[in-house]
C-alpha cells in the first residue's frame, strides 16, 4: 500500500501545522496553491484562516473551479474551521462576493462561537475517532446550523454540530492540528486510502 499524497490548500491559514499532522498520520503532505498542484494529490485539507480571504484567493489563483470539480468527482477533502465554511453548500450571512467549494449539504454560521478573544478548548467525542475525546481548539469557529439527509453528524458541542461527514468530505469546526493529537487526520487519511482502493 503506497503512502497517499495529501495536499493542504496553502493560500492562508495554519498550513504548516496540517502538514506536520498529515506526516504523523502516515501521509505525504504537500502545499497546494495552483490547479496543477491539485491534480497531483489524492486528497486535500482546507485549513482554518479567514474564509472570505481563502475564497477570494482561490478564485484569484485559478484553483476554485478545479477544486469544485475534484470534490464533485469524489476526491477526499477535509476542512477545519474556515475550511468547514468552504465545504458548506450554504453559508448564513456570507460576506459580499464570498464563494464556497461546496461538497457537504449543510448550512454553516460563520464565527458562531464568538470572536477571537472568546476562543476556547473543549473535549469533543468524535464518531469514528477511537479512544478518549479529541481536544478541540475553537478559534472564531463556525457551527453547523442544519444538515441534509446524506450528512452524518460526527460530533456536537454545547448543542451545536461541530463535525460532519458526507461521503468523502469531512469537516470540523475546531482545529485538531493545533493539539498534537493526530487522530482526526488519521481518520481522514483512512478515507483517502479507502477512496484510492475503490479507484484501483
Amino acid at each position: 500500500m503506497t503512502t497517499p499524497v495529501v495536499g493542504v490548500l496553502a493560500l492562508q491559514g495554519d498550513v504548516r501545522e496540517h502538514l506536520v499532522a498529515l506526516a504523523a498520520a502516515d501521509a505525504v503532505g504537500r502545499p497546494v496553491r495552483r490547479a496543477e498542484e491539485l491534480a497531483e494529490v489524492d486528497g486535500l485539507v482546507v485549513p482554518g484562516g479567514e474564509s472570505t480571504t481563502i475564497s477570494k484567493l482561490a478564485v484569484l489563483f485559478g484553483v476554485m473551479e478545479p477544486l469544485r470539480a475534484r470534490v464533485r468527482a469524489g476526491m477526499p477533502v477535509y476542512g477545519t474551521c474556515a475550511g468547514m465554511i468552504m465545504l458548506a453548500d450554504k453559508i448564513l450571512d456570507p460576506r459580499s462576493g464570498q464563494e464556497t467549494i461546496g461538497g457537504i449539504d449543510m448550512i454553516v454560521r460563520r464565527n458562531a462561537f464568538g470572536r477571537q478573544n472568546e476562543s476556547f478548548e473543549a473535549a469533543v467525542a468524535v464518531e469514528g475517532v477511537p479512544g478518549d475525546p479529541v481536544e478541540g481548539v475553537f478559534i472564531r469557529a463556525p457551527w453547523v446550523e442544519s444538515v441534509g439527509a446524506a450528512v452524518q453528524v460526527l460530533a456536537e458541542h454545547d448543542g451545536h454540530i461541530v463535525a460532519v461527514r458526507q461521503g468523502n468530505a469531512l469537516a470540523t469546526s475546531f482545529h485538531p492540528e493545533l493539539t498534537g493529537d493526530h487522530r482526526v487526520h488519521s481518520l481522514f487519511v483512512d478515507m483517502v486510502h479507502a477512496s484510492r482502493a475503490t479507484e484501483s
